[in-house]
């Protein structure tokens, strides 16, 4: 095992990505013109996949979005669904590309964690569109501005599916790369397990998933107590929980702060109680589905990045102590995930918690860049302060 640090999957296009740029909305808008929206509609089916009447405030989350919202409307996909299911992304196409005329470009997906939105991947979402990607963000079922369901069975395969068939409904033909932060990092496994075929390379950043929660004595909760869990949650609480988790030891920030802004509005929104339930669900999911007995079945070029200060571990909270003190130790979970995935490099930084590319989203994207670029040969040359193992 050579040491060096970084786990992440590859792709083909030339990149360069500096700091992470600014966002304005007059930017946003100029990305978004009429053109592009032209663009997804091309390869898409009326009344399947069409943009968002009322973006500001929709589904129970009032939060204005820094690039065009579109649904898509995946209800006929769900077995006797009897409320219309839609899920909520943006998608950022490359600058000049025309359907009709241009190649199909490389398209990478970023799956967002259960504390986040799509626009939390923005800052790494824009350098790879104007690098020439398709960048796809979309908000699975229960987050953000898709429906909150209320008669739903959350699965990490089937939430998989979900993501598959919306790419399918925008044209993508062409093998993605799939890129998950935290919860977005299990599901992310979970969909390259599910469609290896439709899988170019993996980047996972602060997965969770990375060991057996139950199996290391977490104990059972009922469903009325998780939901209770998620209606008492507001600004200071989510606040304290990432200050612990996502940033330990570091002094707060306004970009860390935007962030449990934007998620307090969806605990408070006017789908609050919906909300509450479906992420109980989504807590019942996770603990009842690791995918870390599966990574060796894994077959494509992974890239696992990790921060060592990370503690994210679900239950651990109302485990006992003896428990607890088993639980989320990221030193370790990384490099035992890094041994079970038959190809995958893993960059561990000891400095860094649960959001590597919010924390340090210059070097992340960098990172990114390098990976992208050349699979990481040159991710030496970064001088990271970080352990890479390949």
């Amino acid at each position: 095992m050579k040491l060096l640090t970084l786990l992440v999957a590859g792709a083909a296009l030339p990149l360069t990505i500096s700091a992470a740029p600014a966002v304005t909305t007059a930017e946003s808008t100029s990305l978004d013109a009429d053109a592009s929206v032209s663009a997804t509609l091309f390869h898409s089916t009326k009344d399947i996949i069409y943009p968002a009447k009322r973006p500001q405030n929709i589904n129970g989350f009032n939060y204005t979005y820094p690039a065009q919202l579109w649904f898509y409307n995946l209800t006929p996909t769900i077995r006797g669904s009897k409320e219309v299911l839609e899920m909520a992304f943006m998608d950022l196409l490359p600058r000049n590309y025309n359907p009709r005329s241009s190649k199909e470009p490389q398209t990478i997906l970023l799956l967002h964690g259960k504390n986040f939105c799509g626009p939390t991947w923005y800052a790494a979402a824009l350098p790879l569109q104007k690098a020439g990607y398709r960048v796809i963000l979309p908000e699975q079922l229960g987050f953000c501005k898709s429906t909150k369901p209320t008669s739903y069975d959350f699965n990490l395969k089937g939430l998989a599916t979900n993501t598959r068939n919306l790419l399918r409904e925008l044209g993508v033909t062409k093998p993605v790369i799939v890129m998950g932060h935290s919860l977005g990092g299990m599901l992310a496994s979970r969909f390259a397990l599910t469609y290896p075929e439709f899988t170019k390379s993996l980047v996972l950043v602060a997965p969770i998933g990375l060991e057996d929660w139950k199996a290391k004595g977490v104990p059972d909760r009922s469903f009325d107590l998780l939901v209770g869990d998620e209606r008492g949650q507001n600004y200071n609480s989510l606040r304290g929980y990432e200050q612990a988790t996502y940033y330990p030891g570091v002094e707060w920030r306004e970009e860390f702060d935007k962030w449990v802004v934007m998620l307090t509005k969806v605990y408070e929104g006017d789908q609050k109680e919906k909300f509450w339930k479906d992420q109980a669900h989504v807590v019942e999911m996770v603990l009842g589905q690791p995918t870390i007995h599966e990574y060796k079945k894994i077959r494509a070029k992974t890239l696992l990045v990790i921060g060592e200060k990370d503690n994210t571990a679900i239950g651990k909270v109302w485990s006992p102590p003896e428990v607890q003190a088993k639980l989320g130790d990221y030193r370790v979970l990384g490099r035992q995930a890094q041994k079970a995935i038959p190809d995958a490099t893993l960059v561990t930084f000891p400095y860094l918690g649960h959001a590597p590319q919010i924390q340090e989203p210059e070097m992340f994207n960098k990172l990114l860049a390098s990976w992208l670029n050349n699979g990481g040969r040159s991710l030496e040359s970064l001088k990271l302060n970080a352990t890479i193992i390949r």
